[in-house]
């Protein structure tokens, strides 16, 4: 589980590094963690210096998809 969150921290430190290099901005208003399936440590990740926050559910193309994979 550890690689898998270095990993994750590896990649969103890419992006922040691509979008400064690229003159961009994130809205970290619109980030957020989802944590998905039992037994997840649910770690905590950091973009720009500031902590995400992590959601119960996320809504895409009017689907909504929790926690559980459940989609409405």
């Amino acid at each position: 589980m550890l690689e898998r969150r270095d990993a994750i921290w590896r990649q969103l430190d890419r992006i922040e590094r691509w979008a400064c290099v690229n003159l961009m901005k994130f809205n970290k208003s619109k980030c957020k963690v989802l944590h998905l399936v039992c037994n997840n440590p649910k770690h905590k990740y950091m973009l720009c210096g500031e902590w995400i926050e992590t959601s119960l559910g996320e809504k895409d193309l009017e689907v909504f998809m929790d926690e559980k994979l459940i989609m409405t």
